[in-house]
């Protein structure tokens, strides 16, 4: 049932994040940070809490073979998190697979350096 509930969250949303906290509360410093990441990039993006839930968090792991928070997913891919986007954004990467997701481009808000 937690793996279809998670395959389901994952289907509805075309990037998703699984952290600690909210968009508008994060409980996290990591958390935070991957919502100012795609934040300055300008594409819609969900996060689901999953602080209080250790059954969804050993699912997700179980999923992914990724143990840290956050996990986030783009087009219903498992991408890790920001250690492996950052560098993707840095080289374009990034850029091509979330035109490709949505379709158009979009103008990021600010230069993205996670250094």
């Amino acid at each position: 049932m937690m793996r279809e509930d998670i395959e389901r969250e994952i289907a509805q949303n075309k990037i998703l994040v699984y952290g600690k906290g909210t968009k508008t509360v994060p409980r996290c410093g990591f958390t935070l940070e991957t919502i100012q990441f795609f934040d300055r990039l300008g594409y819609p993006f969900e996060v689901v809490d999953v602080l209080e839930d250790m059954r969804k968090r050993e699912e997700l792991s179980e999923i992914t073979n990724w143990p840290t928070l956050p996990k986030i997913f783009i087009n219903g891919k498992f991408y890790g998190d920001t250690d492996i986007l950052g560098p993707m954004a840095e080289s374009g990467e990034l850029q091509k697979i979330l035109e490709e997701t949505f379709g158009e481009a979009v103008q990021p808000k600010t230069t993205i350096n996670l250094h």
